[in-house]
């Protein structure tokens, strides 16, 4: 049965600053109107979407609980264009032939930029 991720909530305490956030830093695509209580960010290619959420005052937000992981080829150039757009990433670390770096959104829940999906594994066998 397949089952692809399609959709993360995020909860957020300013909802059109966190939609915001991820058109500008990850070019989701987002009228940033508010409906149903949601703003809805689709993934300018393929990928899950997201639904942005206000978080009521009793939640606590930026847990490590999860962490949203974006895909791109050269982490090293991302970090350098993000910086330029205002969004700073902790140091590049380097795993097993690919890189990552961190960094926090405006309510402090984790993103990360890896290329782990675009490295070359080696064929076995």
């Amino acid at each position: 049965m397949e089952s692809p991720l399609g959709t993360v909530i995020l909860y957020a305490r300013d909802m059109k600053k966190s939609a915001d956030f991820y058109a500008r830093h990850f070019g989701f695509i987002t009228t940033g109107e508010v409906s149903e209580g949601l703003i809805e960010l689709r993934a300018p290619q393929a990928g899950a979407g997201i639904l942005v959420h206000q978080a009521a005052k009793s939640v606590k937000l930026g847990q490590v609980g999860v962490k949203l992981v974006f895909h791109v080829k050269d982490v090293t150039a991302y970090v350098a264009e993000a910086a330029a757009r205002g969004l700073k990433f902790g140091a590049i670390h380097e795993a097993n032939g690919y890189s990552f770096a961190n960094a926090k959104d405006p309510d402090k829940n984790s993103v990360s930029v890896s290329s782990r999906a675009h490295r070359q594994v080696p064929a076995h066998g």
